[in-house]
């Protein structure tokens, strides 16, 4: 038997995707699978085993047909043999194939769209914060899995402020984001979370898409919904997350709210907000490009020239949480955005845009907020 005989790849574990479909040696055809009753794909995770120091071609051959094949250009895979540490490794795309190029180093390694965040590390994570000094946990409701949709409650301060990531689950770096976030937030020695803590309650579901994230979703729930449409009128039936969440938002009133997400195709960080609802006013306006210019001169990862196009007045998606927020509670909200690229501004040629910078990025968040909480009308 050949060494190359003993090569395989597997997905079949927590938000894996892959379809083998052939192979020649070394060389793997591959082939993304669909969200489930969906036609979105673009998040692959899978493990290569015994290939180590064999150079391997792995082929993506659906690459053109994902669900933002703009995202292919200039993006490098993710590739880790601990699952702690990953790291970029050449990836080439054309006649609508993305061809990964890989020696592995170790027996075992494992490749990912992004640096996976995986439903045990979700577990631990909200184990570890619920058990922080002031924070309370509560189950919202259940998934269409059977999941448990998480809430952490930190704070005691007047204003209310929610915090949610994940709605469409292959954009993991969300979740770093958040531990990002939840770590800060809860640190006793911390000036600006001491003083968060007292002037804001926090409301924070660190995954939206437990069920999504599980299967090895790019973007859709169990049903195959895109939970970010969803938001003028959830069911149980097809978004119960949404429902859940909304419902207690109706309770606690939002005065600041942050949808965390990533984007395939745009190399750099960003906000978009929601200029285009109805009920807008020049103070929510005033208030949200506070918040935005405040992030940029405090954050050299984060920039405001490059982004999404803005709604016409009145124009604005209400069934996308930001603007239903903005539009039903006269708050401030944003939709911010991380690349699964680089941040072209600060290009990190091993690990490209990263966990680790997902998770500082969040603690910045919480800096540019402490910088603009005063000037937040609270409204309960």
């Amino acid at each position: 038997m050949s060494h190359s005989d003993s090569i395989s790849i597997s997905s079949g574990f927590d938000s894996g995707n892959i379809a083998v479909l052939g192979r020649d040696g070394t060389t793997f055809d591959l082939a993304i699978v669909k969200d489930h009753e969906s036609d979105f794909y673009q998040w692959f995770h899978f493990r290569l085993s015994g290939a180590k120091g064999v150079p391997v071609t792995l082929r993506i051959g659906n690459a053109a047909g994902a669900a933002y094949p703009d995202g292919w250009k200039d993006y490098r895979a993710c590739c880790s043999a601990d699952r702690q540490v990953w790291r970029r490794v050449p990836t080439d795309y054309a006649d609508g194939a993305l061809t990964i190029r890989v020696t592995p180093d170790a027996d075992s390694v494992w490749l990912a769209y992004f640096a996976p965040y995986s439903m045990e590390r979700h577990h631990d994570l909200v184990a570890r914060i619920a058990g922080a000094p002031g924070v309370s946990h509560e189950r919202l409701g259940a998934t269409l899995d059977g999941q448990d949709i998480d809430l952490l409650t930190i704070g005691e301060g007047p204003k209310t402020v929610w915090l949610y990531a994940r709605q469409h689950p292959g954009e993991s770096m969300a979740e770093w984001w958040m531990e990002g976030a939840l770590e800060r937030l809860t640190d006793p020695h911390d000036a600006v979370a001491r003083s968060l803590r007292q002037r804001a309650t926090f409301h924070i579901v660190p995954n939206m898409n437990p069920d999504g994230s599980r299967r090895g979703h790019l973007r859709t729930n169990a049903a195959g919904v895109n939970l970010n449409r969803e938001w003028h009128e959830p069911t149980p039936e097809r978004s119960p997350e949404v429902l859940h969440v909304l419902a207690r938002m109706d309770r606690t009133g939002v005065d600041f709210a942050m949808d965390v997400h990533g984007d395939e195709a745009i190399p750099y960080v960003f906000i978009a907000g929601f200029e285009g609802i109805p009920n807008w006013t020049e103070e929510q306006g005033r208030l949200y490009h506070l918040f935005r210019d405040t992030l940029a001169r405090r954050c050299p990862d984060f920039q405001t020239r490059r982004g999404y196009p803005i709604a016409a007045k009145g124009k604005a998606n209400l069934s996308m949480s930001t603007n239903q927020l903005a539009n039903r509670f006269g708050c401030v909200a944003a939709t911010l955005e991380m690349p699964f690229k680089d941040n072209a501004d600060l290009p990190d040629a091993a690990h490209g845009w990263s966990p680790e910078r997902s998770k500082r990025l969040g603690a910045e968040c919480l800096g540019a907020l402490h910088e603009i909480l005063d000037d937040l009308p609270a409204k309960r």
